[in-house]
């Protein structure tokens, strides 16, 4: 027998791509989540096709939605009724991103970068209680406003006032869209300041001399993607919202999303509401397309 030299041994050579069992792993993985992934893409493509066809319909004499080739739904869009309730809900979804910023930004500093230990914790705290249906939330505070409600209740025996009517209000169904989509500038905001060198900040109070200045030059810009998915977060299901305004509001605040809820359930009009609906996932698809170019435009410049 001859011995072996360890200088010319060669080990066995390993296959390419990885080991056999990770492969296996790895379409057992594509098997699992090819079902409901062709599932969900399946119904949700149908439903959308669905729609796009029903816009171009028109409905019968007995209320039966029909297919057709027609564009007069389309041209119902321009009337001033209707662009009137899409202003509005442009102005609610931007006075609640707005308000949202205001407050979830400061809430994200604290405990991203002073929270500590207790920063899952806190977190935890903020996000649970959005756990609740956001239908429930809404009653709950349309109970907490109503005119024989807690907040007016205390307004009477602290003798501030003889009651101030809240619903049926701007500011009650803003307040609601406020309290249903901040914790969705909360998270990314929080997201952003974990992830930034808190040496920058430090950095910053050397050279601006000043906390405030530091924000302005150093933190608000470091954290400006976050901020920024925290405005799309918000501003997308705020604008086609009608849950707030139904029950916190009245006629006079409705928004566009209770327009395309009446089209489809109390006007029997599928096509007309067909419409609205693909009218507005084109706008907000663009406004989707724009923040994802100008993300990987600031990506870019920063590589």
């Amino acid at each position: 027998m001859t011995a072996l030299d360890p200088t010319t041994a060669q080990l066995p050579a390993q296959p390419k791509g990885g080991t056999p069992r990770s492969g296996q792993h790895t379409r057992l993985w594509a098997a699992l989540l090819a079902l409901p992934t062709g599932w969900m893409v399946a119904f949700f493509l149908s439903s959308m096709v669905i729609v796009v066809l029903l816009s171009f319909g028109r409905t019968q004499a007995d209320g039966q939605p029909v297919f057709s080739t027609r564009l007069d739904n389309y041209a119902q869009l321009w009337d001033p009724l209707y662009l009137r309730l899409f202003l509005r809900s442009v102005s609610y979804a931007v006075a609640t991103t707005a308000i949202c910023a205001v407050l979830a930004y400061p809430v994200a500093y604290v405990v991203a970068l002073h929270g500590g230990r207790r920063k899952n914790l806190l977190i935890a705290a903020i996000v649970v209680p959005f756990f609740a249906s956001y239908l429930i939330r809404m009653y709950a505070w349309s109970a907490l406003l109503s005119d024989d409600g807690l907040v007016n209740s205390l307004i009477v025996r602290l003798h501030l006032g003889g009651g101030v009517q809240f619903l049926n209000t701007p500011y009650a169904v803003i307040g609601g869209l406020v309290y249903g989509y901040v914790v969705f500038m909360i998270l990314p905001v929080y997201a952003a300041l974990e992830r930034m060198d808190t040496s920058l900040i430090e950095a910053g109070k050397d050279l601006y001399h000043g906390p405030w200045r530091t924000f302005w030059s150093v933190t608000l810009p470091a954290t400006r993607a976050g901020l920024f998915g925290g405005v799309l977060l918000v501003f997308l299901p705020a604008l086609g919202d009608f849950v707030s305004a139904q029950l916190l509001g009245g006629p006079k605040t409705f928004m566009i999303g209770n327009l395309i809820q009446q089209q489809f359930l109390e006007g029997q009009n599928w096509p007309l509401g067909s419409a609205m609906t693909v009218a507005m996932m084109i706008g907000l698809t663009v406004i989707m397309v724009g923040y994802l170019r100008a993300t990987a435009t600031r990506s870019r410049e920063a590589s």
